[in-house]
């Protein structure tokens, strides 16, 4: 039964049933939840088990880029305006609600409502617990030398730690400041002291002196966090790119499943990945760049024909594109960077190797949730 304020459309298409519902609701504070830690040692340190197929690349040509658009003053409402429900025969739903981010509830055990905030940085509320992804929401990114790369944000310019709900996991991807940017976690870590912590080893001189309750996982090794109402979301690593030496481990992509083991989510912000271990994984949902970045003969961004690749071998169902190089970059480096590909060109080399995979494109700000019936 819909409201008044709701309305439904059936469409079928490739043998599938898919339902848009518009509807207009408010959505609550989330409670707080606690958690607590499973690591298991399923990858020996000193034995390795992935196989690099990445570029090594040199530290200082490692930049963040990100997408655009944004409600302004993400701080300034709880609501959520005029959701888009994707129905995939009656067992998974995606819902793209227009409004602010900040103090969203989403209390569904099996289900995730993703933020996209702009670069590398999520907000992930998956079965009610948030988990903060890569954040950079303070000052600008220059890798401590400004004269070769300054970035700010396009959209979330007037956004403050004080709009973020209660954060229970922060999660770093890689060691590098467009992942694990310090200007925005030395204050996040004291507003946050006693977070819990999910990050790449290669990060640890870094995050040691702001946080106490940090769990590093190699790829292959996962973390269990624990919601209030007893249930698991399981996080494992994965292998990403070597930002130094061949012989440095890679950092980290992530694949988490929902309580109820029935989504599961993988994430890896530059679509470099070890083709060897992501093969005996399955993701419903891939959020990845599908956009490269490139400086001449070097691949900073992978996405694209790899982004299809991805989304293939782990039988993706949804992929949420990161847009990349869409910041407010200054400097040597980013004169050089150029893009390859776009969205729509994306779109169309997917439709032919997947037509049932659905793109769900974010609008900075704005959740999507995806969630099982």
């Amino acid at each position: 039964m819909l409201s008044r304020d709701e309305a439904r459309i059936c469409i079928t298409t490739s043998g599938l049933h898919f339902t848009v519902t518009v509807a207009t609701q408010n959505l609550s504070r989330p409670s707080s939840t606690t958690m607590a830690t499973l690591h298991c040692n399923s990858l020996p340190l000193n034995k390795p088990c992935y196989r690099q197929s990445t570029r090594t690349r040199p530290p200082f040509l490692y930049p963040i880029f990100s997408s655009t658009r944004f409600v302004p003053n993400i701080g300034s409402s709880n609501s959520f305006k005029t959701p888009t429900t994707f129905r995939w025969s009656g067992a998974v739903s995606a819902v793209v609600s227009e409004g602010s981010a900040a103090g969203a509830s989403f209390s569904a055990t099996d289900a995730f409502k993703l933020t996209y905030l702009e670069g590398n940085s999520w907000l992930w509320n998956v079965g009610g617990a948030n988990i903060l992804v890569d954040p950079i929401l303070v000052g600008n990114l220059d890798f401590g030398i400004p004269w070769l790369y300054d970035a700010a944000k396009k959209v979330l310019k007037k956004f403050q730690l004080s709009d973020l709900p209660e954060i229970d996991c922060l999660l770093i991807t890689q060691s590098l400041d467009d992942h694990c940017h310090l200007k925005t976690l030395k204050p996040f870590s004291q507003k946050f002291p006693n977070v819990r912590v999910i990050a790449t080893p290669n990060a640890k001189t870094l995050l040691d002196p702001l946080f106490r309750n940090v769990t590093y996982v190699e790829p292959g090794e996962t973390s269990v966090i624990e919601t209030k109402n007893g249930s698991n979301i399981c996080i494992k690593a994965t292998a990403g790119p070597v930002l130094g030496p061949p012989w440095q481990r890679p950092e980290n992509g992530y694949l988490v499943r929902s309580p109820q083991g029935q989504l599961s989510l993988y994430y890896e912000p530059h679509c470099v990945y070890d083709q060897d271990m992501v093969e005996k994984e399955k993701a419903d949902i891939v959020i990845t760049p599908v956009i490269k970045q490139l400086l001449p003969n070097f691949t900073l961004v992978s996405g694209q024909e790899d982004a299809v690749k991805l989304a293939k071998v782990l039988q993706a169902r949804f992929i949420v594109p990161m847009k990349n190089g869409d910041l407010d970059s200054k400097g040597v480096l980013a004169s050089l960077v150029k893009p390859e590909g776009t969205i729509e060109s994306f779109k169309d080399l997917l439709s032919r190797e997947l037509p049932d995979v659905k793109i769900i494109e974010p609008t900075i700000g704005v959740p999507v949730e995806i969630s099982t019936n």
